[in-house]
């Protein structure tokens, strides 16, 4: 026997597929099933064979399939999400969308902050064969544009590409960035905010429901150095899942003090 693992983002592309194919939408255990096949029939290169998955019980709800559609391209490897950096001047962003060719735009995010450059968030959609994500890095790497492909960075997917143009002032000088899980229950948000936001200044906070078990949120505190090891004891006491996530290239990148 041998166990097949599937990411999260394979998952929801696999609804994606199935419903662009039949116009049926698949329970998560269904999209589990097919995630998997696709990934031994990539594995194995199968060909002309007669494959069979076995499901699970599982539900889904709207506000998951929400989410579910906004990860599915990522999952198949048919959209990369790139952090640029572009000149801030007329015309430059459209000498850059010149530079995809037929690769279409799926998602930018940008607000002034600098008069001499400019921090985009932005998605493109590229075709499913190998390398071809490889390809777009390299192509516009070569015509002098700084990036970072942050198409694997679950901190940018959730929470950065709904925040861009937040950049903290320079008032704030000891912002640590933590993202926290937390059941998701009537007052459970109210209680992070309770525990926490007493104590310690909250710099920057997003929470997005995502009809999950768990609630995600992405919050910034201005902690001095030493009040750090008391807050590290109250986010513990709060039993809570804690990472702290402050050195994070995309937060680093569009949310940070500008240097």
């Amino acid at each position: 026997d041998e166990v097949i693992t599937c990411t999260p983002d394979e998952i929801c592309a696999a609804i994606k597929d199935t419903f662009d194919d039949t116009r049926a939408v698949s329970e998560p255990a269904g999209a589990l099933a097919v995630a998997g096949l696709k990934k031994y029939i990539e594995r194995e290169q199968c060909t002309n064979k007669n494959l069979v998955a076995i499901l699970s019980g599982a539900n889904v709800n709207f506000d998951r399939m929400r989410y579910i559609s906004e990860v599915a391209e990522i999952g198949e490897g048919r959209e990369v999400i790139l952090a640029v950096t572009i000149p801030e001047e007329p015309g430059s962003f459209q000498r850059f969308c010149s530079l995809l060719g037929k690769s279409p735009i799926t998602e930018f995010n940008y607000r002034y902050s600098r008069d001499d450059e400019a921090q985009i968030y932005v998605g493109v959609k590229v075709s499913d064969e190998p390398g071809s994500r490889k390809a777009l890095v390299s192509d516009l790497e070569a015509e002098g544009y700084a990036l970072m492909d942050i198409t694997d960075d679950e901190v940018a997917k959730y929470h950065i590409r709904h925040m861009v143009g937040g950049h903290a002032p320079a008032s704030v000088t000891d912002e640590r960035v933590y993202r926290f899980e937390f059941p998701e229950r009537p007052g459970a948000l109210f209680n992070f905010l309770n525990k926490l936001g007493g104590r310690w200044n909250i710099s920057m906070f997003h929470y997005r429901n995502h009809g999950a078990a768990e609630g995600l949120v992405l919050a910034g505190f201005d902690i001095p150095p030493e009040s750090r090891e008391a807050f590290d004891e109250h986010v513990t006491a709060l039993n809570y899942s804690c990472q702290d996530v402050t050195d994070n290239p995309a937060y680093r990148f569009f949310l940070s003090e500008p240097k």
